[in-house]
């Protein structure tokens, strides 16, 4: 993007300010745009999420979990792309479709492609991608935090115009840390306090503290949108908006929880310079080129 774009959700502040109104939409396709019926994109729109069962159908699950085994099994402690729970587990693999031709196939399947296009309106790219990983007795969760207030600080994602895709892979149980979101919060955005530290991500991936909101903003949050779990078998896709307050608590059952997570970002949303950070996050975070996806340049 070129140019210096107006910054419209100020943030990483000194002080607090007020919330502020969400400008852009959150579903910019229409029904005969791809397969998303009338009522999944009111529902969409309303609430910043929608669940569609069997993004992935069953004959997909034996063949994904050989591949995050072999994912896991040969992660390299020197490759900044594999992020580690502090007591040394796999919590999250990024850019898995650049050496996985199966999540590469995953990612422009019928169920998810197409619906990336239809809720932003356009062609779309990977603006980020991962594996996580939440094992049993020792998967820690992630702090409530809206996506596009991080994108936005540390990567400098313009506009509200990207959509998460969270593909289980296991049962998504009440009790292994399902995620929660607040229904209706995407449609606020709400500024956080706090200097954006050098390298923050290097400590932010595993336990996220800067770019949250206070306690007496979620209380109010929760207050004013309540909070929803969102369950279910493996295969389940969770479509989610960039702005909505989501969060997930750790797992001590003995169910792992593990999800292939695609972020979806409109071509005409291109990254520009952070708008609260002195750098860029790594390319692996925040992919810089907005080339529309295809499965074969994602394994070239």
């Amino acid at each position: 993007m070129s140019g210096d774009p107006q910054d419209h959700y100020p943030t990483r502040l000194e002080h607090p300010i007020d919330p502020i109104s969400r400008i852009e939409p959150t579903v910019w396709g229409q029904e005969s745009d791809g397969p998303l019926s009338e009522r999944d994109l009111n529902v969409m729109a309303t609430d910043g999420y929608l669940a569609r069962p069997q993004t992935l159908g069953r004959d997909w699950l034996v063949p994904v979990g050989d591949e995050l085994a072999r994912i896991g099994g040969h992660a390299d402690d020197d490759d900044p792309r594999i992020v580690r729970e502090r007591q040394g587990s796999v919590r999250s693999v990024f850019e898995p479709h650049l050496f996985s031709d199966v999540i590469a196939e995953i990612v422009g399947l019928d169920t998810v492609l197409p619906v990336a296009r239809q809720l932003l309106g356009s062609d779309v790219y990977l603006h980020q991608a991962r594996v996580n990983l939440m094992p049993g007795f020792t998967g820690s969760g992630f702090y409530w935090h809206s996506d596009f207030e991080t994108w936005h600080a540390e990567d400098g994602m313009p506009m509200m115009r990207a959509v998460s895709c969270s593909i289980a892979l296991t049962e998504n149980y009440p009790y292994n840390g399902s995620l929660m979101v607040m229904p209706g919060s995407h449609r606020t955005f709400y500024s956080c306090v706090g200097a954006t530290p050098d390298r923050n991500h290097t400590t932010s991936l595993v336990r996220q503290e800067v770019g949250v909101p206070d306690q007496a903003t979620l209380t109010a949050m929760a207050s004013r949108h309540g909070i929803d779990q969102v369950t279910g078998p493996p295969g389940t896709g969770l479509w989610f908006d960039c702005n909505i307050m989501h969060g997930s608590g750790s797992n001590i059952t003995p169910f792992p929880r593990s999800n292939i997570f695609l972020v979806f970002n409109s071509v005409d949303n291109a990254l520009c310079q952070p708008f609260a950070a002195a750098e860029p996050r790594p390319e692996y975070l925040a992919a810089r080129t907005a080339q529309p996806f295809s499965v074969q340049s994602a394994t070239a």
